[in-house]
């Protein structure tokens, strides 16, 4: 059983190859970065991570699945209702502008060096590594869900509401790629924009 301590280890190279991999990509991302960047006593990412890189990538994009979760949750897990009250959804609007917000500032706080690792993985390991693909694919399906789940307590049927939600998170993830190329978070706001006429011509309004 791994105490307080290792358990703390663990979580540090779990956010070093997080934070690594939005740098400088999977492949560019060695463990030895990772140790020396989480600051870890060598020999220990064996220990917490006995099957290697995969592993520890594996636990990078739970990482980050579960941070963006939050962000369209609006929780501190990633896991909690989309609901803001059992009896007031949050509204389509405000999700998604905390989405959107949320990583302008990722970008626009990192001079455009930190993007969606889930993204990274999947283009980089996608025809590499089934357990990686998986683990990214869990991501994706993390953020459409609750995004189907809103949409749906707004009334739309679950089947449309499935189709709008990875729309959207799809939309989102290419404008974040398409950002970091022209170093502008103009293709996010855009992204938005498009994502609000889209609901609408859905009959969903955004500030509805």
């Amino acid at each position: 059983m791994v105490g307080t301590k290792g358990a703390e280890t663990s979580s540090r190279l779990a956010e070093s190859m997080l934070e690594l991999i939005q740098r400088h990509g999977y492949s560019g991302t060695g463990l030895n970065a990772v140790v020396e960047h989480a600051g870890a006593p060598k020999g220990s990412l064996y220990f917490h991570f006995p099957q290697g890189k995969e592993e520890l990538g594996e636990r990078a994009v739970e990482l980050a699945a579960a941070r963006f979760g939050s962000l369209v949750t609006g929780s501190s897990t990633g896991t909690a209702a989309v609901t803001a009250t059992a009896s007031a959804p949050a509204t389509v609007g405000e999700v998604l502008g905390r989405v959107i917000d949320e990583l302008a500032g990722i970008l626009e706080g990192s001079d455009f060096q930190l993007g969606c690792p889930v993204s990274v993985v999947t283009l980089e390991m996608g025809a590499e590594s089934e357990r990686l693909r998986g683990a990214c694919a869990d991501a994706f399906e993390s953020w459409i869900a609750p995004v189907s789940e809103l949409l749906v307590a707004h009334g739309r049927p679950r089947t449309v509401a499935r189709a709008l939600a990875t729309a959207v998170v799809s939309m989102v993830e290419g404008a974040v790629i398409v950002s970091r190329a022209q170093r502008s978070t103009d293709p996010l706001r855009c992204a938005g924009q498009a994502i609000d006429v889209l609901l609408a011509a859905q009959g969903v309004e955004a500030s509805e």
